[in-house]
């Protein structure tokens, strides 16, 4: 077990090297610069500011000041945001992002499963027309669409939750937290559904059932545990896409979470802040991948053992 963990994580450092060096050429290889669009600054005056930030070096230079930075745990200042630094946008942005993420994972993982258990016990039923009808809705309707129509209705027209915005507590966290969750909602139990019907045809399920010990205990000690596995293959990489919030929902719902800043610093060409968000979506994707396959090994030994 061990050395499984060291070699995911040994990938994962790779991974996470190739995606930031990529990420670093790629974005100065593009038209433009952060001062390019200044047309009120001479020159001579923008040269300066190159200067200041490094900018007049030579690329290989750059990438190398960067890497030190980095292993300094210094992402350096934005050319964006003047007297800000990289960690300090990213720190103030991101509690909002995780508390919308975390609670969107919960509710997302939760319902998904329950309807997909229920659609599998209840097959060709209502429960599992009803469950297939929601899996339908959050896979064909886009966030962009759910969203504002949700805050016509529920928001404008019944007042029931604010449209957008961060001041009303725990209000503020509902609509956003339930048009995040509806596309996983429906993938996470329509996996679940299918996996769990595959793995009620299985031979020791069958044995259990055999051996008398009931039905809903033959389904919580043995068919949940080899249904749960493609279930908790989708939940890394969803989760580090969810938990890091989206860039729609915290545009729709006027969010200060990172995901705007991210747009605003890839228009304007703030290379180190989208520097410092690259390197936190692809930290936290490969996080959460790696305890994906833990857990998944720790469920079924057998993929402990595979390359």
């Amino acid at each position: 077990m061990i050395r499984f963990v060291v070699k995911r994580l040994w990938n994962g450092a790779l991974t996470l090297a190739a995606l930031v060096t990529l990420t670093f050429f790629v974005m100065r290889l593009a038209p433009g610069g952060p001062f390019s669009k200044n047309r009120k600054l001479s020159p001579e005056v923008i040269a300066n500011i190159e200067a200041t930030y490094h900018l007049d070096e030579p690329l290989w230079m750059q990438f190398g000041r960067f890497v030190w930075g980095l292993l300094r745990l210094d992402l350096g200042p934005s050319t964006r945001f003047r007297d800000y630094s990289v960690g300090d946008i990213i720190a103030s942005g991101l509690p909002y992002s995780l508390t919308i993420g975390f609670w969107a994972v919960i509710v997302a993982t939760t319902v998904g499963i329950a309807l997909g258990v229920a659609g599998a016990l209840r097959r060709n039923g209502f429960t599992d027309y009803a469950a297939g009808t929601i899996g339908v809705i959050g896979i064909a309707i886009p966030i962009f669409v759910i969203g504002p129509v949700m805050q016509a209705v529920f928001a404008l027209k019944l007042s029931w939750v604010p449209v957008g915005g961060w001041n009303d507590g725990w209000r503020s966290l509902i609509l956003p937290v339930i048009v995040l969750s509806l596309p996983n909602i429906a993938y996470i139990s329509r996996l679940t559904r299918t996996s769990m019907i595959e793995t009620m045809r299985e031979n020791y399920v069958r044995t259990a059932r055999a051996k008398g010990i009931g039905e809903w205990r033959t389904i919580w000690r043995h068919t949940l545990k080899g249904t749960l596995l493609p279930v908790i293959a989708y939940l890394g990489p969803a989760t580090a896409a969810i938990i890091t919030g989206s860039i729609l929902i915290e545009t729709i719902f006027a969010l200060p979470g990172i995901g705007r800043h991210f747009v605003d610093a890839a228009l304007n060409r703030d290379y180190p802040l989208v520097m410092g968000i690259t390197l936190l979506y692809g930290g936290l994707l490969i996080l959460f991948n790696i305890a994906t396959d833990l857990v998944r090994a720790w469920l079924d030994p057998r993929l402990r053992h595979d390359g």
